[in-house]
Protein backbone atom coordinates (compact mmCIF):
# COMPACT_ATOMS: atom_id res chain seq x y z
CA UNK A 1 0.00 0.00 0.00
CA UNK A 2 1.25 3.40 -0.82
CA UNK A 3 1.49 5.89 1.63
CA UNK A 4 -0.94 8.67 1.37
CA UNK A 5 0.49 11.57 -0.99
CA UNK A 6 -0.74 15.22 -0.34
CA UNK A 7 -3.89 16.16 -2.72
CA UNK A 8 -2.60 18.14 -5.51
CA UNK A 9 -3.62 21.64 -6.11
CA UNK A 10 -6.03 21.96 -9.12
CA UNK A 11 -3.84 22.83 -12.53
CA UNK A 12 -0.97 20.73 -11.34
CA UNK A 13 0.93 18.69 -13.51
CA UNK A 14 1.46 15.23 -12.20
CA UNK A 15 4.59 12.88 -13.42
CA UNK A 16 3.91 8.97 -13.07
CA UNK A 17 7.38 7.37 -13.02
CA UNK A 18 6.69 4.25 -15.69
CA UNK A 19 9.04 1.72 -15.77
CA UNK A 20 11.26 3.24 -18.66
CA UNK A 21 9.52 6.43 -19.40
CA UNK A 22 7.77 8.78 -17.16
CA UNK A 23 4.33 9.17 -18.01
CA UNK A 24 2.30 12.93 -17.56
CA UNK A 25 -0.95 14.10 -16.39
CA UNK A 26 -2.96 17.24 -15.09
CA UNK A 27 -4.87 17.25 -12.43
CA UNK A 28 -8.10 18.93 -12.29
CA UNK A 29 -9.83 18.32 -8.86
CA UNK A 30 -11.78 15.67 -6.79
CA UNK A 31 -9.09 12.98 -7.33
CA UNK A 32 -9.24 13.53 -11.11
CA UNK A 33 -6.10 13.92 -13.65
CA UNK A 34 -6.72 14.44 -17.49
CA UNK A 35 -4.03 12.76 -19.48
CA UNK A 36 -3.43 10.99 -22.78
CA UNK A 37 -4.21 7.64 -23.20
CA UNK A 38 -4.19 4.77 -26.54
CA UNK A 39 -7.70 4.90 -27.70
CA UNK A 40 -7.75 0.74 -25.97
CA UNK A 41 -6.25 1.72 -22.77
CA UNK A 42 -7.10 0.29 -19.34
CA UNK A 43 -6.53 2.49 -16.76
CA UNK A 44 -3.08 1.93 -14.91
CA UNK A 45 -1.76 -0.47 -17.19
CA UNK A 46 1.18 1.27 -17.81
CA UNK A 47 1.56 1.18 -21.26
CA UNK A 48 0.00 4.71 -22.45
CA UNK A 49 3.13 6.07 -24.49
CA UNK A 50 4.05 3.08 -25.93
CA UNK A 51 0.17 2.00 -27.02
CA UNK A 52 -0.07 5.62 -28.22
CA UNK A 53 2.96 5.72 -29.92
CA UNK A 54 2.55 3.19 -31.78
CA UNK A 55 -1.07 3.87 -32.67
CA UNK A 56 -0.40 7.58 -33.35
CA UNK A 57 -3.82 8.35 -31.87
CA UNK A 58 -4.48 9.58 -28.32
CA UNK A 59 -7.98 9.98 -26.79
CA UNK A 60 -8.02 12.31 -23.84
CA UNK A 61 -9.24 11.23 -20.75
CA UNK A 62 -10.86 11.89 -17.11
CA UNK A 63 -9.66 9.54 -14.88
CA UNK A 64 -9.11 9.40 -10.91
CA UNK A 65 -5.43 9.72 -10.45
CA UNK A 66 -5.15 6.85 -8.16
CA UNK A 67 -6.36 4.34 -11.19
CA UNK A 68 -3.96 6.38 -13.63
CA UNK A 69 -0.91 5.82 -11.62
CA UNK A 70 -1.75 2.36 -10.04
CA UNK A 71 0.90 0.92 -8.69
CA UNK A 72 3.72 3.34 -9.82
CA UNK A 73 4.64 6.24 -7.81
CA UNK A 74 4.33 9.95 -9.12
CA UNK A 75 4.33 12.99 -7.45
CA UNK A 76 3.71 16.76 -8.35
CA UNK A 77 6.00 18.08 -10.53
CA UNK A 78 5.35 21.88 -12.05
CA UNK A 79 8.83 22.12 -13.32
CA UNK A 80 8.27 25.16 -15.53
CA UNK A 81 6.88 27.51 -13.04
CA UNK A 82 10.10 29.11 -12.89
CA UNK A 83 10.26 29.66 -16.52
CA UNK A 84 6.44 30.25 -17.43
CA UNK A 85 4.08 31.45 -15.91
CA UNK A 86 0.94 28.90 -15.05
CA UNK A 87 -2.45 30.01 -16.74
CA UNK A 88 -5.14 30.44 -14.17
CA UNK A 89 -6.05 26.94 -12.23
CA UNK A 90 -9.64 27.15 -13.59
CA UNK A 91 -8.71 28.06 -17.74
CA UNK A 92 -6.09 24.68 -17.21
CA UNK A 93 -9.57 22.98 -15.77
CA UNK A 94 -12.00 24.14 -18.46
CA UNK A 95 -9.21 23.47 -21.47
CA UNK A 96 -8.73 20.26 -20.05
CA UNK A 97 -11.99 19.29 -19.75
CA UNK A 98 -12.87 20.51 -23.24
CA UNK A 99 -10.72 18.30 -24.88
CA UNK A 100 -12.05 15.19 -22.78
CA UNK A 101 -13.16 12.18 -25.03
CA UNK A 102 -11.45 14.07 -28.18
CA UNK A 103 -8.88 11.77 -30.04
CA UNK A 104 -5.85 13.33 -31.16
CA UNK A 105 -2.36 12.76 -32.53
CA UNK A 106 0.57 11.34 -30.95
CA UNK A 107 4.11 11.71 -31.61
CA UNK A 108 6.86 10.43 -29.08
CA UNK A 109 8.76 13.33 -30.27
CA UNK A 110 6.59 16.39 -30.90
CA UNK A 111 2.70 15.87 -29.14
CA UNK A 112 2.87 13.27 -26.59
CA UNK A 113 1.34 13.26 -22.93
CA UNK A 114 4.37 15.90 -21.57
CA UNK A 115 3.96 18.15 -24.17
CA UNK A 116 -0.25 17.99 -23.79
CA UNK A 117 -0.08 19.08 -20.04
CA UNK A 118 2.18 21.89 -20.45
CA UNK A 119 0.46 23.35 -23.24
CA UNK A 120 -2.60 23.01 -20.58
CA UNK A 121 -1.00 24.58 -17.47
CA UNK A 122 1.59 27.03 -19.24
CA UNK A 123 0.17 27.21 -23.07
CA UNK A 124 3.93 25.94 -24.30
CA UNK A 125 3.83 22.64 -25.45
CA UNK A 126 7.42 21.19 -24.83
CA UNK A 127 9.12 17.92 -23.79
CA UNK A 128 12.16 17.23 -21.56
CA UNK A 129 12.13 13.86 -22.25
CA UNK A 130 12.39 14.40 -25.44
CA UNK A 131 15.15 16.83 -25.26
CA UNK A 132 16.77 14.74 -23.01
CA UNK A 133 16.79 11.54 -25.25
CA UNK A 134 17.60 13.50 -28.45
CA UNK A 135 20.56 14.86 -26.61
CA UNK A 136 21.45 11.36 -24.92
CA UNK A 137 21.42 10.06 -28.68
CA UNK A 138 23.35 13.01 -30.01
CA UNK A 139 26.18 12.70 -26.81
CA UNK A 140 26.03 8.63 -28.01
CA UNK A 141 26.38 8.74 -31.68
CA UNK A 142 29.48 11.62 -31.05
CA UNK A 143 30.92 8.97 -28.86
CA UNK A 144 30.26 5.88 -31.41
CA UNK A 145 31.83 8.24 -34.12
CA UNK A 146 34.86 9.11 -31.64
CA UNK A 147 35.50 5.55 -30.85
CA UNK A 148 35.10 4.57 -34.90
CA UNK A 149 37.21 6.59 -35.81
CA UNK A 150 40.39 5.78 -33.41
CA UNK A 151 39.67 1.98 -34.73
CA UNK A 152 39.98 3.71 -37.94
CA UNK A 153 42.98 5.13 -37.13
CA UNK A 154 44.27 2.01 -35.27
CA UNK A 155 43.92 -0.48 -38.11
CA UNK A 156 45.69 2.00 -40.86
CA UNK A 157 48.28 2.41 -38.26
CA UNK A 158 49.16 -1.57 -37.77
CA UNK A 159 48.39 -2.04 -41.38
CA UNK A 160 51.65 0.72 -42.16
CA UNK A 161 53.96 -1.19 -39.81
CA UNK A 162 53.67 -4.37 -41.74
Amino acid sequence: MRAPIPEPEIGDLIEIFRPFYRHWAIYVGDGYVVHLAPPSEVAGAGATSVMSALTNRAIVKKELLYDVAGRDKYQVNNKHDNKYVPLPPNKIVKRAEELVGQEVLYKLTSENCEHFVNELRYGVARSDQVRDFVMAAGVAGVGLAAMGLIGVMFSRNKQQKH
